[in-house]
């Protein structure tokens, strides 16, 4: 057995920590930065500010934010339509769940603290959805429907719908005849897109497709009713399907990273609205492939990603970006790829980060 040599870490080119020390903190900037010197959680948020400054103020970098969870109910809202409005993101992809809960917050709907003593049966009778703690009344999903349809109304019946398509027209409806802010008003006015791909599984989506139905209601009672009552005019409805074609989304998705230069992605959580934002690579690999072009697959150069799920579970939301970078998803590090991976509670990070960003951006702004 060799004998140890004891080296000091400078040596070895060894990075120093830094212990916390609060006299020295003066902002939330200062406080990210300094954990950035320490260790464990600490370490890995003070990383993740520091790859999404340098993600943020890269100009060349087109930014998506992916989202997952009940950020919205969970009032994470402001969050992402002040990153919106300040222009840290270019493009968002998310559950559809988080903009209709977003969506009611927007038109002055309200979130209720699930009390304990209630239980779920005296919730439903009641019209109270539980989400975990928090409480979304039913009449808000109700009105969202309203403003859905007064959207639809605008559009010509015969032209293909997309998600993107409805988040901006409905983005349009709540700046022309709501007050207020919210996601979907500062998308609409930042020109950011939004893509919803599990479109169907949302409020919007049943509303989308009751909203079709509707229109050739009477046609189905005729023809339903005499054959199994009710049922035979749900299945009478079926055919009455509106014009909705995902893959208008997809293109257009995949035309907006063709076009940027350099890509960041930010994640909060992951499921399907993480894996569809990361698919353009092997969409274009694949082209590439099986149709005989040649087009250089984009790549994400930045990349943070927020969700309390690790990876061992061998799930989508814990897949890290070193995963992804076997599936051609990402820039290696070798190659000055950046990635930084927090796992936590968004609701418990994400302000801090916010608050930093917006702390860099006001000192940049007063020094220009």
């Amino acid at each position: 057995m060799q004998p140890r040599e004891f080296h000091d870490g400078a040596q070895d080119g060894l990075e120093a920590l830094e212990p916390l020390d609060p006299a020295k903190i003066r902002s939330f900037s200062d406080l990210l930065t300094a954990m950035g010197k320490t260790a464990f959680g600490g370490r890995r948020l003070g990383e993740a500010y520091d790859v999404l400054t340098t993600m943020i103020g890269d100009p060349d970098c087109f930014v998506v934010l992916t989202l997952s969870g009940a950020m919205t109910i969970a009032k994470m809202g402001k969050i992402i339509s002040s990153m919106i409005d300040h222009g840290m993101v270019q493009a968002m992809v998310s559950t559809g769940a988080l903009i209709a809960h977003g969506l009611t917050e927007s038109i002055g709907k309200i979130h209720y603290r699930h009390r304990p003593s209630m239980s779920d049966e005296e919730l439903f009778r009641k019209g109270y959805n539980r989400v975990y703690d928090t409480l979304e009344m039913e009449a808000n999903l109700h009105y969202v429907e309203h403003v859905v349809s007064q959207t639809l109304k605008r559009l010509h019946p015969d032209e293909p719908l997309s998600s993107e398509i409805l988040t901006r027209e409905l983005g349009r409806t709540l700046v022309d005849e709501h007050e207020g802010t919210g996601i979907l008003q500062s998308a609409y006015l930042k020109k950011v897109p939004i893509y919803i791909p599990a479109f169907t599984d949302s409020e919007m989506g049943l509303d989308v497709a009751t909203w079709a139905m509707r229109q050739n209601l009477d046609r189905a009672r005729g023809q339903g009713q005499k054959q199994d009552g009710d049922r035979g005019v749900l299945r009478a409805l079926y055919q009455s399907q509106p014009s909705f074609n995902p893959y208008l989304d997809l293109n257009s998705y995949t035309e907006h990273l063709l076009s940027a230069k350099r890509l960041g992605i930010f994640t909060i959580g992951g499921g399907v609205p993480r894996n569809w934002a990361q698919q353009v690579a092997p969409y274009v690999e694949i082209g590439n492939l099986r149709l005989g072009l040649n087009i250089k697959p984009p790549r994400f150069h930045y990349g943070v990603r927020i969700c309390p799920e690790p990876d061992y579970w061998g799930g989508l939301s814990g897949c890290t970006y070193n995963e992804g970078i076997s599936w051609g998803k990402f820039v290696p590090p070798q190659e000055g790829g950046r990635y930084a991976e927090v796992l936590s509670d968004a609701t418990v990070v994400w302000p801090l980060l916010m608050m930093g960003l917006l702390e860099r951006l006001r000192e940049k702004n007063e020094k220009s």
